[in-house]
């Protein structure tokens, strides 16, 4: 977090993002009771029929990371009403903190009242796919958005952006904001979230180039996605680095909390700070010189998005095939790409110019 940018990219794993059956869309006659593991895997072995209406009354929950993190409650929300809009009826459920394990018995509890789908972004991939997989073994379609699963846990993977775009993007930023030279650090979420860890690989690759010589990561410390952890962090990391020149943070508690912190003390103007935010969050740290530019994409779109994904899905117009297409309301038609991957679309870059044309 877990929206939460029209420059390369980081996370990925939005999303992105869900699906629904009460009945296997793809063999007539089958039954959610009856139906087994065929179509677990992205596609499995159902059948599209991409003239099928989309079912009313289908029921889908969002489970985030955790439920207060004002990013994903942006996004859930988002697709909460893009389900009033084809008639089914979606919620929001979720642990309070961000722990590997927190999400599980959420997950059987879904699965005992017997939704449709259900829309996740894991904390950790590996921890969620037990459970999930018994999900998808009675015809219950999951679908993971800004952060994935393992790919065989899930039907499609709603991303925000490409991953590798949102990971080199960011070495950019940081780049062009201390002059190419200097010492960097990053502050994440959970060391286990998977679009983080993804975005992380990209941009240590990214330094790799020789445009990039430079910079110096030095550390990375993970906040927790909890605002006060990400705070005490930046303090930490600024007084153990004294030659810190940058900071990335690709989440939008980490970076509203590190934009708090440098504001107030004697490093503003001094250490750039960039990462994923949301412009509401972000934009007293732009208006007062803190924060240059920092990235995201639309969060209430990523939701929407993921939310037409799960119920397409749900009403067998898709199987989470490569190659299949569907329509996602007023975000117009979508293709399916390689590992059952949707991409939302670049991201925004915002900075004092632009931030207010934007509001969420």
């Amino acid at each position: 977090m877990t929206v939460r940018l029209r420059a390369p990219r980081r996370l990925m794993t939005m999303a992105s993002i869900s699906a629904l059956a009460l009945t296997l869309a793809a063999c007539g006659g089958t039954t959610k009771d009856s139906a087994e593991s065929g179509d677990a895997a992205a596609g499995g072995n159902a059948t599209a029929n991409p003239n099928a209406p989309i079912k009313k009354g289908l029921k889908i929950a969002f489970l985030p990371k955790q439920v207060n993190n004002p990013y994903l409650t942006i996004l859930d929300n988002a697709g909460i009403a893009a389900a009033k809009e084809y008639g089914g009826e979606a919620k929001e459920v979720g642990p309070s903190d961000a722990s590997a394990s927190s999400q599980v018995s959420y997950i059987n509890t879904l699965v005992q009242q017997r939704h449709d789908a259900i829309l996740i972004s894991a904390n950790d991939e590996n921890a969620v796919c037990g459970p999930l997989k018994q999900a998808m073994g009675k015809n219950i379609k999951v679908v993971s958005y800004d952060s994935d699963t393992a790919k065989d846990c899930r039907n499609l993977f709603i991303n925000q952006a490409s991953s590798e775009e949102i990971g080199r993007s960011q070495i950019k930023l940081i780049s062009d904001q201390v002059g190419g030279k200097g010492e960097i650090a990053i502050l994440s979420a959970t060391a286990n979230a998977t679009n983080q860890n993804t975005w992380i690989e990209f941009m240590k690759d990214e330094l790799k180039k020789p445009e990039y010589s430079g910079l110096k990561l030095v550390d990375t410390v993970y906040g927790d996605d909890d605002d006060q952890k990400s705070f005490q962090q930046t303090q930490g990391l600024l007084q153990a680095r004294p030659n810190l020149k940058g900071i990335i943070s690709p989440t939008t508690v980490g970076i509203a909390a590190a934009a708090r912190y440098i504001s107030g003390s004697k490093y503003k103007g001094k250490v750039a700070l960039t990462g994923l935010g949301t412009p509401n969050q972000m934009r007293q740290f732009v208006k007062d010189g803190t924060v240059k530019q920092f990235a995201l994409w639309d969060p209430k779109n990523l939701g929407y998005l993921a939310s037409y994904a799960a119920a397409s899905l749900a009403s067998g117009q898709i199987t989470g095939a490569q190659g299949e297409k569907f329509k996602a309301g007023k975000l117009g038609e979508r293709t399916i790409g390689a590992n059952g991957e949707v991409i939302l679309g670049p991201p925004t870059v915002f900075d004092a110019k632009n931030i207010d044309q934007y509001n969420f």
